[in-house]
């Protein structure tokens, strides 16, 4: 078994391997989150997005975009601790950090097959949906109904009991 840190790569290590993936006929699917906690409705998405294809890519928000994404005090984890916890999950195959706030840079230069959305998404309001349809990746949404959330795990931490 590979160690989860092996996962994790540049974007210049992934392009080639990815290249080389597709010359061998594999379909690449890519999926992206802050995954700030890792939480159930995570697991059962990448699970999800990696039926749609081979080669699972996770593009993870590095800490500056995490943070712009999700506000004060975010993310709880740091861009290399939910980098980890990502790869170590048996569906993902690769973890790239990005800095930007949305991924349509990534689709650009990894050219997925697929991009994976959550289902807190529809296939009109993915923000990357005119890179996806310019460079002829499909876009699909998958994973489990958005019944689980980070800011909802934080909170009910928050207002529980304390010794």
């Amino acid at each position: 078994m590979r160690n989860a840190k092996s996962k994790i790569k540049s974007r210049e290590e992934l392009q080639l391997l990815l290249a080389g993936a597709k010359r061998h006929g594999k379909r690449i699917v890519f999926a992206n989150g802050c995954f700030d906690t890792l939480h159930v409705g995570h697991v059962r998405y990448l699970s999800s997005a990696k039926e749609q294809g081979d080669v699972l890519v996770v593009g993870v928000n590095a800490d500056s975009s995490a943070g712009r994404l999700k506000g004060p005090g975010r993310p709880i984890l740091n861009e290399h601790a939910r980098a980890e916890l990502v790869a170590a999950l048996r569906d993902v195959d690769f973890v790239v950090l990005f800095e930007e706030l949305n991924v349509e840079k990534l689709l650009e230069e990894l050219r997925p097959d697929v991009h994976a959305k959550g289902t807190d998404y529809t296939a009109e309001s993915v923000p990357e949906r005119a890179v996806a349809d310019r460079l002829g990746i499909r876009v699909a949404i998958v994973g489990d109904p958005k019944d689980h959330s980070t800011r909802a795990l934080l909170d009910s931490i928050r207002k529980a009991p304390h010794d």
